[in-house]
């Protein structure tokens, strides 16, 4: 959820930090910071509020030096401010700490060290940097003070740790868990960054850390140490110039980029159409038109059909407004029977989608309003709708989409606090949805940073399978849709998403032994049920991969996702969805970026 860059042995470390916070601003961070050092006694902390530009403009030309690392940071801990931005400095004034990820237990930590420690900010990430300065005053070095607090975080935090100590300053001292951190290996200087895209202008060569380690970088070496104290040998990766490759940062794939990207998406959004007073940035004429309608009618395709479910959910939940979701190739030649006053909403990724457009054209005919909600500006369908709403995803390359969709729900929830809010609904005024996507963001985090333990279901469930099943009831069997098609149209494994209450009218006759279902449970009202539906099937010898909420777990499941509002349960739960999907596509040694039959953009009816 934070970017990182680095850089030891490099005279020009004040740009190369600033240029690789550039590149990592695509994620959307709200602050950002450099601390850099000339070996000479001179040193610079320079923080700002904003983006990267903002930093710039306060980064003045005395600002040198050859050694530094830097920021960029969504808040987790704290409000957006420069004071909690990054680099966090120790009480001493010796140590200079960025950090990606949470600390699971800074309070703990503060309250039991830091009893005799003015703290400056809001953030877990001020802790860490207080203890390695504390237990540096009490005699330890800054390796043996590093590891010591390495030791008391406890298991269930992330992070990647880039350290500067001012009397060691031609030094970085790096360490990670369950957060991406890399090692650059540049000509007589090396470079530390969250994700080699922010690199790739120094070095095209990376070390990739495990878990656990710490490393000492300086200008002409990297030592890698295991837990025990062990060097270990690594050699860099090479990546490939090729520009197309470049995009995809240090990846294998689009997908696996996009489906990390995630979190980062969530804050964009939050970012563009959330002001700091909480008001949502939605033209007024568009919400106007919203009130008079008696009926939305959101109308899309595949993925985005599925985001159109959610919304239903959202609209007529909090809104109290009634919605019909329809696929558009069938409500271009099978019209319903609409209302007097219908207001029709169109998801679309490309904006080009032939289906929809073909829908839009009759709305437009015959005069009724229109929104599009899209990924891309000045499409088709953007231009020709009456309204537009823009996803600010990112460009989506791989094929199967994941961040479009989380987009897509997200944006319709922030939809429907600006209409809850011109309505004047209490349930509506009450539902924070900065707050809540911002907790969604940080779940996100939390799943794509566990994807291992994804990779490993995938391997043992989806390896050889030739069909498979997703259940749930309510707003879990629209999830089960969606991750459905994305298993099917990359791994060609035969999948449908069920509601789980009609297993037994039919379906349950396809289970046989062996056969993998996946049952997403996140609704405390029909956790029992599906739970119940999930026995049925593995006394007819089916393999079962639990997915549930952190409020509705027992103990067995596999993946656990942490608590959101019901509501937005899905942005969380399509997450393993679609790493089951990568993973098996992978282990089968398909080109998940690029499936048969399948184009990005369907131009085509």
């Amino acid at each position: 959820m934070c970017g990182i860059v680095g850089v030891t042995g490099n005279n020009d470390a004040t740009n190369i930090l600033l240029d690789g916070l550039q590149q990592l601003e695509y994620r959307g961070y709200d602050s950002a910071g450099i601390y850099v050092n000339d070996q000479n006694g001179k040193d610079f902390l320079v923080k700002e509020k904003g983006r990267i530009s903002d930093l710039r403009a306060e980064v003045g030309p005395e600002v040198k030096g050859s050694t530094g690392i830097g920021h960029t940071r969504w808040a987790t801990h704290g409000i957006p401010s420069k004071v909690n931005a990054h680099p966090h400095v120790s009480a001493n004034g010796r140590f200079f700490l960025v950090h990606n990820g949470v600390i699971g237990n800074f309070a703990q930590l503060r309250d039991e060290y830091l009893q005799d420690v003015t703290l400056v900010s809001s953030t877990d990430t001020e802790v860490i940097v207080q203890l390695i300065g504390k237990f540096s005053d009490e005699g330890l070095d800054t390796e043996a003070a590093f590891k010591k607090v390495l030791g008391l975080v406890d298991e269930s935090s992330s992070y990647s740790f880039l350290l500067m100590d001012k009397e060691e300053s031609d030094t970085l001292f790096v360490a990670k868990n369950k957060s991406p951190l890399l090692i650059g290996v540049g000509d007589g200087f090396n470079v530390v960054c969250s994700d080699a895209i922010a690199m790739l202008s120094q070095t095209h060569d990376f070390i990739e850390l495990v878990d656990g380690e710490i490393v000492i970088v300086k200008p002409d070496s990297i030592t890698i140490k295991d837990p025990e104290g062990n060097v270990i040998n690594r050699e860099p990766f090479h990546v490939d110039t090729d520009p197309a490759a470049a995009q995809k940062g240090a990846y294998p794939y689009y997908m696996l980029k996009e489906i990390d990207e995630q979190p980062g998406v969530m804050r964009n959004l939050v970012q563009h159409y959330v002001a700091e007073d909480g008001s949502i940035n939605i033209d007024k004429e568009l919400l106007d038109a919203l009130e008079k309608a008696d009926r939305l009618y959101i109308v899309a395709a595949g993925t985005s059909y599925h985001a159109g479910l959610v919304g239903k959910e959202l609209f007529e939940k909090l809104a109290n407004i009634p919605t019909e979701v329809h696929v558009a190739s069938e409500f271009a030649y099978n019209p319903p029977l609409l209302s007097e006053k219908p207001f029709f909403i169109f998801l679309t990724q490309s904006g080009e989608t032939a289906d929809s457009r073909q829908v839009l054209t009759q709305v437009n005919a015959q005069g009724y309003p229109s929104l599009t909600i899209t990924n891309v500006q000045n499409s088709t369908l953007d231009r020709e709708a009456t309204y537009t709403l823009l996803l600010y995803a990112g460009p989506e390359i791989a094929v199967a989409s994941t961040k479009a969709y989380t987009a897509q729900i997200a944006l319709e929830a922030i939809l429907v606090k600006a209409y809850g809010e011109a309505k004047n609904i209490d349930k509506v005024k009450e539902f924070d949805v900065a707050a809540e996507l911002t907790k969604v963001a940080n779940g996100m985090q939390e799943l794509v940073d566990e994807k291992g333990t994804v990779e490993k279901i995938a391997k043992d469930m989806l390896a050889t399978t030739r069909n498979a099943f997703y259940i749930g009831r309510g707003i879990d069997y629209d999830v089960a849709q969606e991750a459905a098609l994305k298993l099917k149209e990359v791994s060609y494994i035969q999948t449908e998403g069920f509601a789980s209450g009609e297993l037994k009218h039919g379906t349950i006759a396809l289970i046989e032994e062996g056969t993998p279902v996946v049952a997403v449970i996140t609704d405390p009202k029909t956790a029992t049920h599906t739970r119940s539906n999930a026995q049925e099937v593995l006394a007819r010898g089916a393999n079962v991969l639990f997915i549930a909420s952190r409020d509705v777990a027992q103990e067995g499941d596999q993946v656990v996702l942490p608590e959101v509002t019901p509501l937005l349960s899905p942005l969380l739960a399509i997450i393993p969805a679609q790493l089951l999907a990568y993973y098996a596509s992978i282990q089968r040694g398909y080109d998940v970026d690029k499936p048969r039959n399948l184009a990005k953009s369907v131009t085509v009816e």
